[in-house]
């Protein structure tokens, strides 16, 4: 058995497209390039595929990770050759590479993701930047995030590796943030934006990084 990963991108196309359904398109599109799945065993047997970390709806990227596991050993090139013919636009496949089976879960060594974050703002850039330093400089910042099930209250600056500022124009900024994304917890930007003090939405969200614990 071979275990492959796989990093791609999702664009605007398909921004709007939940987890599940995601990993539905990645069975049908590995299906009809003819790759050599193998299949969990149990009563009601599912390819062996995994995604690192749930992408939010709205949210772009060019980071995600994704580990399959093929019955024979396949050539990374001939994978890659394959997806390009039936993935749907919307998404790119950037690399393919064999990973050991014997290296933990994705989903057990996720620590963080990176975001490019677009806001519109009147903030002068000074003012900006002594939020992110501010912010930063808490120690905790209580929060409640109202959710289906009820209101959940927990601790955002727990969530939070690093903010900075990567580019100001006049009426629309770009923050870049590093935010939690493991079993503790996962930070979401657009609450990141409202603890600074914007009142704006974002007006695009883009993740550009997966961080994964050392091994």
């Amino acid at each position: 058995m071979q275990r492959v990963r796989i990093r791609f991108g999702r664009r605007e196309e398909l921004k709007y497209i939940s987890h599940l359904d995601m990993i539905r398109l990645w069975q049908r599109a590995l299906h009809r390039a003819g790759i050599p799945l193998a299949y969990s065993e149990g009563f009601v047997p599912h390819p062996r595929i995994s995604l690192a970390a749930p992408l939010a709806l709205g949210v772009t990227s060019e980071a995600e990770l994704m580990d399959i596991y093929c019955t024979r050993t396949i050539s990374p090139h001939w994978l890659m050759a394959g997806l390009k013919t039936q993935i749907p636009r919307g998404i790119e496949v950037f690399q393919t590479s064999p990973v050991s089976p014997l290296v933990p879960s994705l989903q057990s060594l996720m620590r963080f993701a990176e975001y490019s974050v677009e806001i519109e703002s009147r903030k002068p850039r000074q003012e900006v930047e002594a939020d992110l330093s501010k912010l930063l400089g808490l120690k905790q910042l209580l929060w409640q995030h109202q959710r289906d099930t009820g209101t959940r209250s927990y601790d955002l600056r727990s969530l939070i590796g690093n903010l900075w500022l990567i580019d100001y124009q006049d009426g629309r900024l770009k923050l870049g943030m590093r935010l939690r994304c493991d079993g503790t917890g996962s930070g979401r930007p657009e609450q990141v934006t409202a603890a600074l003090g914007f009142t704006s939405h974002p007006t695009s969200i883009h993740r550009t990084r997966l961080i994964l614990a050392a091994r």
